[in-house]
């Protein structure tokens, strides 16, 4: 079995298909390797397919028309991208750039609603897994209105790691430098350097190169869940944060 097809049949998106629908899935698919740096694709490009991450790690990022830009999500190995091609067929709206050197699986957008024709239940996903990506931008939104930098990097932290941390882990080591939080929280390089410097000081995480390794997990998920209780009502003026 491939690589591809191997992550193909484990993405929920595609768990209803019969052996014979995912090997003929990937079959009709593009598997291309792309060098960290590299973009994916640009906004203005043509949503022609839905794109499956294979191997290393892609970022989304949401580029202003001045040139400034801002990071909207991490993908890891498994994940799709791209999946608003499944809508219709109006041209991408952020750039996807590899964060690490990877492989992605393209498949094509005439070939996935084929297969959403024979299986109704995956329209549904579909739809899901876009809400879901709605509803982490509009928390990400709240957060930079309403949460101060530590609240901003502790929810992150605890999101990350329950997202892609091993289960039973007692500490969640993450792969994440500095440059790549700062653009997640909307914040400064230095901001973000400073406020791990305090969790650290404070038990909650340990350093090194690229890593993160949460050392105090229930602490922090209790620090995670108080600042995200503490979210005022949409009516409510916000306070200005670092």
């Amino acid at each position: 079995m491939s690589e591809s097809l191997w992550f193909l049949k484990r993405c929920p998106l595609f768990a209803r298909l019969t052996a014979a629908e995912s090997e003929r899935l990937e079959s009709r698919s593009r598997s291309r390797a792309y060098g960290k740096g590299d973009v994916i694709y640009v906004p203005s490009d043509a949503g022609e397919s839905v794109l499956l991450l294979v191997r290393g790690r892609v970022k989304i990022v949401s580029v202003l028309p001045d040139g400034r830009a801002s990071t909207l999500a991490l993908i890891e190995p498994g994940e799709l991208f791209g999946e608003l091609a499944l809508v219709d067929d109006a041209p991408r709206q952020e750039l996807a750039e590899a964060a690490s050197p990877c492989r992605v699986l393209a498949i094509p957008r005439n070939e996935l609603i084929a297969v959403a024709d024979r299986h109704p239940g995956l329209a549904l996903t579909a739809l899901k897994l876009i809400g879901y990506r709605l509803r982490r931008v509009e928390n990400r939104l709240k957060g930079l209105l309403f949460r101060s930098s530590r609240e901003r990097t502790v929810a992150f932290l605890v999101e990350y790691a329950e997202r892609y941390g091993s289960e039973g882990v007692r500490s969640p080591v993450l792969r994440l430098s500095h440059h790549d939080l700062a653009n997640l929280l909307g914040t400064s390089r230095e901001t973000v350097t400073l406020t791990l410097g305090r969790l650290k000081k404070d038990g909650l995480i340990e350093q090194t190169r690229g890593r993160i390794t949460i050392t105090d997990w229930p602490r922090l998920v209790r620090e995670a869940r108080l600042g995200r209780d503490a979210i005022p009502l949409a009516h409510t003026k916000p306070k200005v944060v670092p």
